[in-house]
Parts: structure tokens; sequence; C-alpha cells
């Protein structure tokens, strides 16, 4: 926790939550790559710019950290494009400034999704197995995805990675919420299947037999998504490298929490609450 206390001030937030200048603009002779686009609007000053092709070929919607005015901006971009593709009609089709209040509003609305996620898998878990085992879950995805934000924002302030916080991440870690979870899920169920066979084992030997019935699940599956996210950290370009990389350290903590973080934490909050019963009832007597 006190990494991740001290990551938070470093946190280089993206467009989604910072505003800037929206830009659309077309090369009508679409012989100009995405790559082309972003590794010249980035030489013109403009580092951690969003860009993404729409509409007909040739078309791009260009997304800029800059609160200048959106028609200084916009010309400065169009103009830096044409010079750089001399070959190519550079044409501007509009341009508008993202506002603050209209990024606190998403960054609102991006917690408030968090937050509900979490309470539903608290209201499943618990309706389906018991609410330790809900509680068990919470903190481990609490963990899962502190961790996996402490991480990304290391990487980022070293120069490593690009991870700027913006939808995309936000994505990440609801994705990496979705997965973790099943893995707690396939885990606790294996606990409830043992309880019936194994009426006489205490609790911790039967979440100890239920995490070894289930580790090899858990590896491999954890593997098998991971060699995935490796081709995408690597050949998915600046899109999707940073959401890749959020997944791919998110889904290493998750495996290891599903063993030693959510399972752990039933075994002691269940020993506590006995203690408390034994202790009120010593006082009783007393």
């Amino acid at each position: 926790m006190l990494g991740v206390g001290a990551a938070i001030p470093l946190i280089d937030l993206g467009i989604d939550f910072t505003g800037g200048t929206e830009v659309k603009m077309a090369f009508r002779n679409n012989t100009v790559t995405t790559d082309q686009v972003r590794a010249t609007v980035g030489a013109l000053g403009y580092s951690g710019s969003e860009i993404k092709s729409y509409g007909a070929d040739g078309e791009y919607l260009i997304r800029v950290q800059a609160s200048g005015n959106a028609s200084d901006v916009s010309a400065s971009i169009v103009e830096g494009l044409q010079k750089k593709f001399p070959n190519e009609v550079v044409e501007l089709l509009g341009a508008n400034n993202v506002e603050k209040k209209v990024s606190g509003e998403l960054a609102l609305e991006s917690v408030i999704a968090v937050a509900l996620s979490f309470l539903l898998m608290l209201i499943y878990i618990g309706f389906r197995f018991e609410f330790v085992m809900g509680l068990g879950s919470i903190v481990a995805l609490l963990h899962d995805v502190l961790m996996a934000f402490a991480v990304s924002v290391l990487f980022n302030k070293l120069g490593l990675i690009n991870l700027e916080l913006s939808i995309n991440s936000i994505a990440a870690y609801l994705t990496i919420l979705g997965y973790s979870i099943n893995d707690k899920v396939v885990v606790f169920d294996r606990i409830r299947e043992n309880r019936e066979k194994h009426k006489g084992m205490s609790l911790s030997e039967l979440i100890n037999l239920s995490i070894n019935e289930t580790l090899a699940r858990t590896l491999i599956t954890g593997v098998s998504v991971l060699a995935a996210l490796l081709v995408m950290v690597m050949f998915g370009g600046d899109v999707l490298e940073g959401f890749a990389f959020t997944m791919f350290i998110g889904i290493v903590i998750g495996t290891y929490s599903s063993i030693y973080i959510a399972a752990s934490f039933v075994i002691w909050y269940t020993d506590r609450i006995k203690h408390k019963k034994v202790g009120s009832v010593g006082t009783a007597k007393a």
C-alpha cells in the first residue's frame, strides 16, 4: 500500500482526464500510415498524443494534450504533416477543445465503474459461496489492481513504456478484475466441493487441498494468456502496448493472489472470528 501511495503523485494523466485538443484531418492520397502520423505529431512537440484512423481511408482523429486555441493547434499539426509528407494532400476536417470539465466527469464515471464492479462481485461471491469468501476476493482484487497500477506508474516514470492513465488503462484494470475473479471462483468452488467430500478436514487443510488440485489449471491458463499478451506488447504498436502491458502485469499478480492472498484471507478471517467468539464466551462465564 505504501508503494501505491507513493505512486499516486507520479501519475501521468492522458487527454481523457486532462483535457486537450481534438483534430480531425485527412490524407487524400492515403499514402501515410498511423505510425508515421504518430511519429510526426510527436516530433512536433505533442508527446502522448492519441492517433486513430476512422471513417474513410486516410482520415484520422488526433488528440493532443495542448490547452491552446484549437485553431492554432490544428494549424500547427496540419502544417507539420504537410511539410513531412509533401506528396500528400493534408486536409483539416475539424478541430475542437476537450474541456477539463468533461474530463473530470469521465474520471468520476471511471471510479464509479470500478467501485460498482467490486460491489457486484462481492454480492455474487457472497451469495454463491460465503460472505467471507466474497470479502477475501475483494481484498485480493484490490491488491491486484493497486499493484498493477503501481507497477505501471513505475515503468511509465522510468520511460520504459508509455502508460499514461487513460480510458484504455481503465479498460485494462476492469479486464484484470474479470480475469482475476474467475481464478478466485475456481478455487472457492473447489473448496466447496471438498468440504462435502472431506467433512473431517480443517479449513486450512481443505484450502490447501483445493489449491493443489486447481494449481495446474491456474498456471496453465495464466501462462497461455501471458503468451498472447506478450505478443501484443511486442508487436501491437503504441495503441495496444499500454493496454497489453497493464494486463500482463495484472495477470501475473492476479495468478499469485488467487493462491496466496484470497484463500489466506479466508483462513485468517475465520480464525479471527472464532477467537472473538471464544473470548466472548470466556468473558460471559467470568
